[in-house]
């Protein structure tokens, strides 16, 4: 079974603010994550294309490298997080009419391809079907079989919202990359012991590593013993 995949992309600045603090600047583990998360999905075998709805033409263009067609965000909607999926979806639609389709956030940076490849195993049994968050309450991806429709209600309260236009919860361990998405730096230090993917993983060892590099820099070189000058005897010029 081929699947086309539907990713929104936020980023620009505004992308994941209850990150602020966490190390990292909080954009630049956003297109991290984007970037894990799409790399893992390229290289799923059931992935016939991943589509990224995005504003962030630079991002857009590492995305691109990885294999992801590019999709432009619809400007000032009321709605854009779910207006942007529906554009993906749209796009995914018109270039690959047969295939089954699943939208899944762009801040999963602990994913892997078996994740996504026993995901949408599971999701072939069912018309729709969703992955709910590690948290229970939110979903991170949503799936539906060729010619079935979807409405993305993704925001607060959005598994429950998605149960409720019948998309039936997957059973997926809570360790499962697909389930953890990152808002919080609490989050991202869970994912970092699960083990994060190589943009995101890179990141963080760079972040952990510049304060004792700055310190070392920073830190003042002791003067020889015979320049440091005593009460007895002046510093000689």
């Amino acid at each position: 079974m081929s699947w086309v995949v539907v990713v929104p992309v936020k980023g620009n600045p505004g992308a994941k603010t209850r990150l602020g603090g966490a190390g990292p600047d909080r954009a630049e583990l956003a297109d991290a994550f984007a970037l894990d998360t799409v790399a893992a999905l390229a290289a799923a075998a059931p992935v016939l294309a991943v589509f990224v709805v995005t504003g962030d033409t630079v991002l857009g263009a590492r995305l691109a490298r990885l294999g992801a067609h590019i999709v432009a965000e619809v400007r000032d909607p009321v709605d854009p997080l779910n207006a942007a999926i529906d554009v993906g979806l749209a796009a995914a639609a018109a270039e690959f009419p047969a295939a089954h389709r699943a939208v899944i956030t762009g801040d999963l940076p602990a994913l892997t391809a078996d994740d996504v490849e026993r995901t949408l195993a599971l999701a072939a049994h069912h018309e729709r079907s969703m992955v709910p968050d590690a948290d229970r309450t939110g979903t991170t991806t949503l799936l539906a079989l060729a010619g079935v429709p979807i409405s993305p209600r993704f925001g607060s309260g959005s598994r429950a919202a998605h149960e409720a236009a019948g998309h039936v919860p997957l059973t997926l361990p809570a360790g499962s990359g697909i389930r953890r998405d990152v808002d919080t730096p609490a989050d991202l230090a869970l994912v970092e012991r699960l083990g994060a993917g190589p943009y995101t993983s890179a990141l963080l060892t760079a972040a952990s590593a510049a304060p004792q590099d700055s310190a070392q820099q920073e830190s003042p070189v002791p003067p020889p013993a015979a320049l440091v000058p005593s009460p007895d005897r002046p510093l000689e010029k």
